[in-house]
């Protein structure tokens, strides 16, 4: 590397690759390694059930057709293939349906794309447990504030996908550290991720979650892997992308159409300070984001008032603008807000065989009460994002009137879940796949992930 090119480089690139070439030497606070086990467990048992739907099993038998080299683990298969393949399908499977983490402030989903790529790429160069926890951490650092600095609610208001662009800075950043790179190699994976940053809000009109799985969990890890596995192959390139001419931010500055430009500096801002994956949300009802509240408040007036279908005569839930736009009357059981809320009603719970249960969506039964479910989009709400509220009214029909908002909804970073709420919504995600015996042995061994050695000790908990 020359001399002018190392002039070149910024004091925001020297911080941030330093940062990621340093982070596999680095330890984690205890509960940023507690929030990594979390993640990943949660993420991990994604995939599992996600390798039965429809999203999953066409991943599976795309990434069949591309061959590779035996690299790494397609989870809930037996088939072994490059780590961007296999990344490529986990990402997917990850995200087969709703029950991966979110990111709220960078409106991110970062464990499909980021525990997909870790994963893969430990399976590839044999890496440790704490190698692992200590990448997944990195990779949400970096994945969120990208997002963050690119300004992720306005950003993707006019079109784009911050779930993919945050998600694959998150997964090169990840992949980087666990190829033990040097700053001036990292600085060139993230050129190489740059030039592949994309993603449009279009997911929405898929009716299948089969491009959602694409756009969301797969091309983000296949992408960041990618990214990595060329600068591990000798590539060379661009030595700062996110600064001088034509760079980063000036290609996607939106500033004319919202008012706000970039903001670079976000993504050096407290890292080693403030890990995301702290403030990193786990669902605890495997759905879309928007019905989670909602959820959580008709349950909580389902047990205290003792209430049932038969009870009620009308039912209105208010959430964000943007939110109802996601999750209103839509064909998938899991992202429709009407069906779930009268499913919980008739039920008094949502598993995730019910959520998934699309027979039920012509149901007489359901189609009767949720004839009675209103879902209005309230603009108040919407200012509070990216919090996610959820106020649920309920007309019974006796006349009594019911009410409940739900601020924080269980398993956000405000009101978060318990290693043991966690163990039990993976344990049963995974159980239906792999057996009550190993799914019980996986979560066991992430919860303990120090003592791995090699992570393709995994490979035989995640294959079925």
């Amino acid at each position: 590397m020359s001399a002018n090119n190392t002039a070149a480089i910024s004091p925001l690139m020297k911080q941030l690759a330093g940062y990621i070439a340093a982070a596999r030497r680095k330890a984690l606070p205890k509960p940023a390694v507690e929030a990594a086990k979390h993640h990943m467990l949660d993420t991990i048992a994604a995939m599992v059930s996600g390798a039965k739907l429809l999203p999953g099993r066409m991943a599976i038998s795309y990434v069949k057709t591309l061959g590779g080299n035996q690299e790494a683990t397609v989870v809930g298969s037996k088939f072994v293939t490059s780590a961007v393949n296999a990344a490529f399908a986990n990402g997917m499977l990850a995200h087969a349906d709703e029950t991966d983490d979110s990111h709220a402030p960078s409106l991110t989903h970062p464990g499909c794309g980021i525990v997909s790529a870790a994963l893969a790429m430990a399976e590839r160069g044999r890496c440790d447990g704490t190698a692992m926890l200590r990448a997944v951490a990195l990779g949400y650092d970096i994945g969120a504030r990208l997002s963050m600095s690119l300004q992720s609610v306005d950003f993707r208001r006019v079109g784009h996908l911050t779930h993919c662009f945050g998600p694959t800075f998150g997964a090169a950043a990840a992949s980087a550290a666990l190829a033990r790179f040097s700053a001036d190699q990292v600085r060139h994976v993230l050129s190489y991720t740059a030039q592949q940053a994309s993603g449009l809000s279009t997911y929405m009109r898929d009716r299948d979650h089969i491009e959602k799985a694409f756009d969301f969990g797969g091309m983000p890890a296949r992408n960041g892997v990618a990214a990595a596995t060329m600068v591990a192959a000798g590539c060379t390139a661009v030595d700062d992308v996110f600064s001088g001419e034509r760079n980063f931010f000036v290609a996607f500055d939106e500033s004319r159409r919202i008012g706000r430009a970039p903001e670079p500096e976000i993504l050096v801002r407290d890292l080693g300070k403030t890990y995301e994956i702290t403030n990193t949300n786990i669902k605890r009802w495997s759905v879309g984001s928007p019905i989670q509240a909602p959820l959580d408040s008709l349950l909580e007036l389902i047990r205290a008032e003792r209430i049932g279908a038969d009870d009620v005569e009308q039912l209105v839930v208010r959430v964000s603008t943007a939110g109802a736009n996601t999750v209103d009357n839509r064909d998938m059981p899991d992202i429709c807000m009407q069906h779930l809320c009268a499913v919980m009603l008739i039920d008094g719970i949502v598993t995730f065989e019910s959520a998934h249960d699309e027979k039920r969506m012509r149901d007489r039964k359901v189609l009767a009460l949720r004839s009675r479910i209103d879902l209005v989009g309230d603009e108040e709400l919407q200012r509070l994002t990216p919090e996610r509220h959820g106020i649920v009214d309920i007309v019974l029909k006796n006349g009594r009137r019911l009410h409940h908002h739900t601020k924080a909804v269980r398993g956000t970073a405000q009101n978060p879940m318990t290693r043991a709420e966690v163990d039990e919504k993976c344990y049963h995600l995974t159980a239906p796949v792999l057996g009550k015996k190993r799914a019980r042995a996986l979560c066991d061994a992430v919860w303990t992930l120090e003592s791995i050695k090699d992570a393709r000790k995994l490979r035989p908990l995640l294959q079925s």
